[in-house]
């Protein structure tokens, strides 16, 4: 399989969801051989996209190189490696990738409109060298690595969560990324988003870009306090448990969406894997952590 990267370039623009910070993003074509990297517009910075850069992880991946940094850049990079992309560099005007509509797709529909070309330089398979076992006893969170002739990926997640519940999804060379994984959006409890905004934090975040799962019982006037602070119609709580802003696209979006996360952080071993993946409550940290241990073992 030779090396591939895009036909055009593409562009995007909004909020950074942490900062709140106006961005605008263009995801350019690069030569083989050269990976994926990050170049800030503002600094002149470059940085790979390397789990050597990897800094803050608490509810996105950063990276960055010295005083340089790129926040949230985890759904761009698996839309990037869902699409087989090799070699990218992508352009960007502010410290932090924005979050569009929470999931992959934005990125997925443009790749696809602006095309894929096939480069002269056969793909570097990333096949670590034997098995890689990391997990954290405090979250009880675990992802585990084997060499694998034929890649795929299965997760789990189970949050003790009356809502969510608990779900598995798995991936593998039938699975269409573009349809089953890139549409699938981040999400959160209710019980998360209140004291961010009441301490007027996640300051690109809004109602319309994530699943807001609602665990515990909530009245009717509280949720409407939130929609006035969001400048948001009247939302309400459906019988499923979920704010009604939004439709569930799949039964298990959020699995999916997890698995979304899971690709694009493992990216950050610097290619596409040969190698079968398990995991079991999978996040940023630990993520990252996973693909700084691929980059030892190779």
């Amino acid at each position: 399989m030779c090396q591939r990267t895009l036909r055009g370039s593409c562009s995007f623009e909004g909020k950074g969801l942490h900062t709140g910070k106006f961005s605008r993003i263009t995801i350019n074509p690069a030569p083989a051989d050269s990976g994926i990297v990050f170049f800030r517009e503002d600094t002149g910075a470059e940085i790979p996209a390397l789990a050597s850069h990897v800094g803050a992880t608490r509810r996105s991946t950063s990276i960055g190189v010295g005083r340089n940094r790129i926040g949230t850049v985890e759904h761009i990079l698996s839309a990037l490696t869902g699409m087989g992309i090799d070699n990218a560099r992508i352009s960007v005007s502010s410290p932090e990738i924005p979050i569009l509509d929470g999931s992959a797709a934005p990125y997925v529909d443009a790749i696809a409109s602006v095309g894929i070309d096939s480069q002269d330089a056969p793909r570097r398979w990333i096949r670590p060298a034997k098995e890689i076992f990391v997990r954290n006893a405090a979250t009880g969170s675990w992802v585990h690595i084997e060499p694998s002739e034929v890649p795929s990926a299965e997760l789990t997640i189970d949050y003790g969560s009356r809502v969510i519940g608990v779900q598995t999804v798995k991936v593998d060379s039938s699975t269409d990324y573009a349809s089953m994984i890139a549409p699938c959006r981040t999400f959160c409890f209710l019980h998360e988003v209140w004291p961010l905004l009441a301490l007027g934090l996640a300051k690109g975040g809004d109602i319309d870009n994530a699943i807001i799962a609602v665990e515990h019982p909530v009245s009717q006037r509280r949720l409407d306090r939130m929609a006035r602070m969001l400048r948001k119609p009247e939302v309400h709580v459906t019988p499923q448990g979920y704010l009604d802003n939004l439709q569930l696209r799949f039964p298990d979006e959020c699995a999916r969406h997890k698995m979304l996360d899971l690709m694009g952080d493992l990216r950050l071993c610097g290619g596409f894997l040969q190698a079968r993946i398990t995991a079991f409550k999978p996040g940023h940290a630990i993520n990252t952590a996973a693909a700084a241990e691929i980059l030892k073992h190779i």
